[in-house]
């Protein structure tokens, strides 16, 4: 059995393919799921932790069924998956005299859902954000492997969710993914049975998976321009607490805040929303309300649309280097939670006629649209981060990055890409590099708890956000210069190269002995 895995933000989906009938369906785990007619299939991302040390666990639904989504209890968890990979400011809990982190949240949470299964999967597709930084991609990996499952892959969601709106009539395709922690946009562009030479995947590992050559995997994907940033549904739903606390002077906690989801859920469908929530036992009253032209002016005060611009001139400017122009796009399709607010798609509709927006699989088509991958299609993609060098900058007297890959690169690379490299001082006994990952100019992100939540904030700086790939002890060494090293000459080339995995690897010679000191060696697995 192959399966898929939407793990989200807010909410998680499982789809399932059976080779036997050729058909694919969404997992309803009624255990964990949500038991509403409307989105029977959403697994709600939480988690409470009984027992830290025996791994008593309650996941899902079973969270709020027994209330315990609206307490200030430090055992509880929600929009973990944003801080999976990230420099958090802050801390969590000890649990049972155990350090708790949200790789570890992250990784329980799913391995519990995968317990619900009836039976194991031998094969697992599992999508990832398209603004995802390579450690959150190692994390994921790292806790795939720990199920031993004879296969897994790994596929942007963006790219997926063009695949499960079984758009196939159509060759450009713009996704706008709006979940519980992320705003991806992806410009996709499809080319199904139409090429006669299969491509790489975006990810791949494992025993099963057949090589490029293979003639009956021949539909294309392809990513022509993609962008994303840290801003979801969960900000949405502290703005409107943040207006709640302003303006009404009510106490801010998890309650209000999941009030205030409920409320924006409604405002999906109707011109205004109300909730009223009374506790028995301190007979405090809460009563919340709203309406669509209040919430558009939150959504104003926060920038929000003006950041929706960047990110769409991003992907158009993008799209335009590549020979596609705005008037190509044939569908814009929204998934996502909150792609269902009005006033989102009233934005959408400045840039796009409406006829071409399609919002009727939010939820399904990133998981329906990974399993894809099982039935035959395969994705040409290209490296979303640029890669570079650190060296001294003498004339800003501070250490810099030098870009070596940049962002838009295809993989697997036709050609290595060479860089010469000389000794600095008399006598060098080696040469050092750290390689790193290079993150958006000019804004970053920074992750915060401002008291029980997690918050994230895009920040204007003059630098770049960098994760370094080696800066270790034994790492950063890629050459042992014998005879030594001296000024005034280049004495190594350095070949970077991406291989259809998207591994990077480098061979390093010495160009005065003309002996090879690295051959093909790995360095990172990219994103």
């Amino acid at each position: 059995m192959a399966i898929a895995i939407d793990f989200g933000t807010s909410n998680t989906v499982i789809t399932k393919f059976d080779p036997d009938t050729q058909t694919t369906e969404i997992v309803k785990l009624a255990n964990i799921a949500q038991k509403t007619a409307l989105n029977p299939e959403l697994i709600p991302s939480l988690v409470y932790v009984k027992d830290a040390q025996n791994l008593d666990l309650i996941v899902g639904q079973k969270v709020r069924n027994q209330g315990l989504d609206i307490s200030n209890d430090k055992r509880f968890f929600s929009n973990f998956k944003r801080g999976i990979g990230s420099n958090i400011q802050g801390f969590l809990p000890q649990l049972d005299n155990q350090n708790i982190t949200f790789e570890q949240i992250g990784e329980w949470f799913l391995s519990s859902i995968l317990n619900e299964l009836s039976e194991k999967p031998d094969s697992l597709i599992i999508t990832v954000p398209v603004d995802s930084f390579e450690s959150y991609r190692n994390w994921l990996t790292e806790v795939c492997q720990k199920w031993q499952i004879e296969q897994v892959r790994i596929i942007d969601e963006p790219t997926a969710a063009a695949l499960g709106y079984e758009t196939q009539q159509d060759d450009f395709i713009l996704v706008v993914d709006f979940g519980g922690g992320t705003i991806d946009f992806s410009l996709v562009q499809l080319d199904l049975g139409k090429s006669k030479q299969a491509q790489g995947f975006i990810l791949k590992w494992g025993e099963k998976v057949l090589g490029t050559n293979s003639a009956q995997k021949n539909k294309i994907a392809k990513v022509i321009a993609k962008a994303g940033m840290n801003l979801g549904g969960a900000d949405l739903d502290n703005w409107l607490m943040d207006y709640f606390h302003r303006e009404k002077d009510i106490p801010k906690s998890s309650l209000i805040s999941r009030l205030a989801e409920r409320i924006k859920i409604k405002l999906s469908q109707e011109e205004s929303a109300e909730e009223v929530y009374f506790n028995d036992r301190t007979l405090e009253t809460y009563e919340l309300s709203l309406d669509r032209k209040t919430f558009e002016e939150i959504l104003n005060e926060n920038q929000f649309f003006p950041q929706l611009d960047n990110l769409m001139e991003n992907v158009l400017q993008q799209a335009q280097r590549n020979g596609v122009v705005k008037e190509n796009i044939d569908k814009v399709l929204l998934v996502g939670g909150g792609s269902q607010i009005p006033a989102l798609q009233t934005w959408l509709q400045s840039y796009f006629s409406p006829e071409k927006i399609k919002c009727d699989r939010p939820f399904s088509a990133i998981a329906m649209g990974a399993l894809k991958i099982e039935q035959g299609l395969q994705i040409k993609d290209f490296l979303y981060h640029s890669y570079g060098i650190r060296y001294w900058n003498r004339r800003k007297n501070r250490h810099d990055w030098h870009t070596i890959i940049p962002s838009g690169q295809p993989y697997p690379m036709a050609n290595p890409i060479p860089l010469y490299l000389g000794a600095s001082v008399e006598n060098q006994p080696s040469i050092e590099l750290i390689i790193g990952e290079l993150g958006e100019q000019i804004t970053s992100t920074e992750v915060y708890f401002d008291g029980d939540r997690i918050v994230t904030k895009q920040v204007t700086s003059g630098n770049t956000t960098v994760q370094p790939l080696n800066d270790k002890e034994g790492g950063r060494s890629i050459a042992q210069l014998n005879p030594l090293g001296n000024p005034g000459s280049d004495r190594i080339k350095v070949l970077f190269m991406v291989d259809e995995q998207c591994t990077l690897r480098i061979t390093v010679e010495d160009l005065l002995s003309n002996e090879t000191l690295i051959d093909n060696c790995a360095v990172a697995q990219l994103s």
